[in-house]
């Protein structure tokens, strides 16, 4: 069985040096627990104030999604203040939402978020983001905008 590790940097909120509270949280959801964790474990070393948590695969160890893993990761990672959720497939999407609409708490909901960002490049981006003290909206425009970013420059003409 695959075990869920949680991200060793704890729930407290952290001050970034004259950046105020990071207060955002992120949970990245991958069918793969490995890809999950893997995102976070890079996104975590680019902004280690931030709380990140992986919600991948399913609580036997299998590939897939499960709610219940996704809705104890908002848990672990909201401070008050947002969670953006990021995802690898389509069903992730659905069971990010299902998590939300059944498994978070009601007081809690309206401020977590689904992205449509690309999970890798969007969490790093993201976490950066965050670190910054930006609220949920900067954050989540921050990790959507990373689908744009050009990784390869084109020299063909």
């Amino acid at each position: 069985m695959i075990e869920h590790q949680r991200h060793a940097g704890g729930l407290a909120s952290r001050t970034v040096r004259g950046c105020g509270p990071v207060s955002v949280g992120l949970v990245v959801v991958s069918h793969s627990a490995k890809i999950a964790e893997g995102v976070v474990e890079l996104a975590g070393q680019m902004a280690p104030d931030v709380r990140i948590r992986a919600a991948g695969g399913t609580d036997d160890g299998g590939i897939g999604t499960d709610a219940t893993l996704i809705a104890e990761a908002i848990e672990a990672v909201d401070d008050g203040d947002g969670v953006l959720v990021l995802v690898d497939l389509g069903s992730a999407v659905l069971s990010a939402q299902l998590a939300i609409d059944e498994l978070v708490g009601e007081a809690r909901r309206g401020r977590v978020r689904i992205s449509d960002a690309p999970l890798v490049e969007g969490a790093v981006v993201g976490a950066v983001q965050a670190s910054t003290g930006s609220d949920l909206g900067e954050v989540d425009q921050a990790a959507t905008e990373a689908a744009t970013m050009a990784k390869v420059k084109d020299d063909r003409g």
